[in-house]
């Protein structure tokens, strides 16, 4: 089936699309919005322009567009309108996405789906959360945290890159906090750099750590697509 993909350049939505292309669909377009505010409760909102980047690395197709509000009303007629606006461009069956819990955000894009005759795909929707975390370490998924706004996650966690022992390090944190390990919710964000979909990987070269002693975000001013 071909499919549009619904992407931040986070862990989640990146690896929705290496499972779905594992299960023999094609993704034939992606859609980026880049929120109003950091509050957004359906889209990913540190360094969201590098989703074109992302996309090239990828070797599809990129639409990105704007939200005109941060009301969950107005974010879900944004994503509509995106979605409509792509599938005007790009011929496509279904649309998939990286959700694991947020029922909010299924529901939204079920609603769509179903507005506009699409399949909906949520391949990672329910994994357990610490099984999955590992395997995204052992498929190679280069993951950079790029925003922190939950207790037990301070300014040092900012542009950290996970492997096995920051994991761990992450599974302790989420278990004396109670947060979530895959962070679905906010309590952070991340960027993909590298992973196996990626025919380029992505080299920062410019970032800086902004931090109010609650919450920061490791905002990416200058980056560039580098051969593997």
């Amino acid at each position: 089936m071909k499919l549009l993909g619904l992407f931040s350049g986070g862990k989640d939505s990146t690896f929705a699309l290496y499972k779905a292309g594992k299960i023999g669909h094609e993704i034939s377009c992606l859609v980026t919005i880049c929120p109003y505010g950091d509050s957004s409760m359906l889209f990913h909102y540190p360094n969201c322009r590098l989703a074109t980047y992302l996309g090239e690395a990828l070797n599809i197709p990129s639409l990105v567009f704007n939200a005109k509000s941060v009301t969950k009303e107005e974010e879900a007629r944004d994503l509509e309108r995106s979605i409509v606006r792509a599938t005007s461009q790009y011929q496509v069956e279904g649309i998939v996405h990286g959700a694991i819990y947020s029922r909010y955000q299924k529901h939204v894009i079920e609603k769509i789906c179903e507005k506009l005759s699409l399949e909906e795909v949520s391949p990672i929707w329910h994994i357990e959360e610490s099984n999955y975390m590992d395997m995204l370490i052992e498929k190679k998924f280069e993951i950079m945290i790029v925003a922190v706004s939950a207790m037990g996650l301070d300014d040092s966690w900012l542009g950290v890159r996970l492997d096995s022992e920051s994991l761990e390090r992450l599974k302790h944190i989420a278990r004396i906090y109670r947060i979530n390990l895959t962070f679905e919710g906010g309590d952070a964000e991340t960027l993909v750099v590298d992973c196996p979909i990626y025919r380029k990987k992505l080299e920062i070269k410019r970032a800086t750590t902004k931090w109010d002693g609650q919450r920061g975000i490791f905002e990416i001013q200058d980056a560039a697509l580098v051969e593997k």
